[in-house]
């Protein structure tokens, strides 16, 4: 019988959709009222050719400018994800310029709607995503308001109240609409944010306590098999080789000890750096000496819970190392940054210093707690110092940067 035939196939891996996020909601969004704010401008544009005597010509170059400017920026920022909110604002900025400028310049008043009217919606709009929810309905209702005002006079046309308020009006429950739906959509997903974090926080929590509870079990091994049979071993050592013998085998335990200490289970589970980072900042805090920490803003990436690990032991021991060797007087500060692809925290300070290459090797706390556990798991730990010129410890994980991937043309000749 073909033992083939009694394999369990598993089942092909389904694909799993990006979820919903915030940062997603807020690219869409920004995406479609660029494109949107575009297409308003496009409409408009018959309105201003027909209306460039109304104004004085250079204000209407000037301003006409500054919005097409100012709505390519929104357009760019949106595509590249880059200083989105920004460039919103900017153009919901320059419009608000418009209507203040608008009646002192008006030439040939007209009780038609100005060009000017047609990118209210817009404004609104950016508004809405370039700004707070209070802030953005402030500019939702002032700008209205303040384009209905300007109607009212002779330089906007003259318009009654009631034309003047309709006129506005409209501009105002579209725009509400807008920034309700915007903000429904943008609260959707920070909830979806939060709990995706709490579950995986959550699921790390349970993976690591499952091979927390299988490392124990295999240095309960360990210390059974290797250190107790060696005391035994030892006690029941009589003659020369007997001794020699259990000698032996202490120098094996130690070794297995020694091994078991360096290696932390990898158990698949992963942990966001910004976590990792809290958990280095907050136990720095609470050691003797002061240092001055900072920590780069860390997006929601999240690394190897055994990387996160040991990044946390070898900075805290990075720490404790600079206030035992580097003086009472010494300045420390730790720096945490995630560039490059790589998670990286350095500790330094301005203390005595010393020469890396003369550390005894009996300190394990450099070579042990700091280099090796960082390498076994997939990192490096750099270490430059001088005698009376203070040390700088870099750790970096992972130890490369990541390979970039190949393009479409390598793609293709690879299949």
């Amino acid at each position: 019988m073909d033992a083939s035939a009694d394999r369990v196939v598993p089942p092909p891996a389904r694909q799993v959709r990006a979820p919903l996020s915030l940062a997603r909601v807020d690219a869409a969004i920004s995406r479609s009222a660029a494109a949107i704010g575009l297409v308003f401008f496009l409409q408009s544009a018959p309105v201003l050719v027909a209306q460039v005597g109304y104004t004085d010509l250079g204000w209407t170059v000037a301003v006409v400018g500054l919005l097409v400017l100012s709505l390519l920026a929104a357009l760019l920022a949106a595509i590249v994800r880059q200083q989105v909110h920004t460039a919103n604002v900017a153009f919901a900025a320059v419009y608000l310029l418009v209507v203040l400028t608008w009646p002192f310049v008006v030439v040939h008043p007209s009780t038609d709607s100005p060009w000017i009217y047609y990118l209210m919606t817009v404004a609104t709009g950016m508004a809405a995503i370039g700004l707070s929810v209070q802030s953005a309905t402030v500019y939702l209702i002032a700008v209205p308001a303040l384009y209905a005002g300007l109607r009212l006079t002779e330089s906007g046309g003259g318009l009654s109240p009631l034309k003047a308020v309709l006129d506005s009006l409209y501009s105002v429950m579209l725009g509400g609409a807008i920034l309700i739906l915007i903000t429904m959509l943008r609260s959707a997903a920070s909830h979806v944010d939060t709990a995706q974090a709490l579950a995986l926080d959550r699921y790390s929590r349970a993976v690591r306590e499952h091979a927390t509870e299988a490392e124990r079990v295999r240095i309960d091994a360990i210390v059974h098999d290797s250190v107790l049979t060696t005391l035994l071993t030892a006690a029941r050592a009589d003659t020369a080789a007997e001794q020699t013998f259990a000698a032996g085998m202490a120098s094996a335990a130690i070794a297995h000890l020694r091994e078991a200490a360096l290696v932390t289970p990898d158990d698949g589970s992963v942990v966001r750096i910004a976590l990792v980072a809290d958990g280095i900042r907050d136990a720095i805090k609470q050691l003797s000496a002061p240092f001055t920490i900072s920590v780069a803003r860390l997006g929601p990436r999240a690394i190897p819970s055994v990387a996160g690990e040991a990044m946390h032991a070898a900075a805290v021991q990075a720490a404790v190392n600079s206030i035992i060797h580097a003086g009472d007087t010494a300045r420390r500060r730790v720096r945490i940054t995630d560039r490059d692809g790589a998670l990286h925290v350095e500790v330094a300070d301005d203390g005595v210093g010393f020469d890396p290459d003369h550390v005894s090797r009996e300190r394990l706390g450099l070579r042990v707690s700091i280099i090796e556990r960082l390498a076994n798991a997939g990192g490096r730990a750099e270490v430059r110092s001088r005698p009376g010129e203070g040390t700088t410890i870099r750790l970096r994980w992972p130890a490369e940067p990541p390979p970039e991937p190949a393009d479409a043309a390598d793609t293709g000749e690879a299949a």
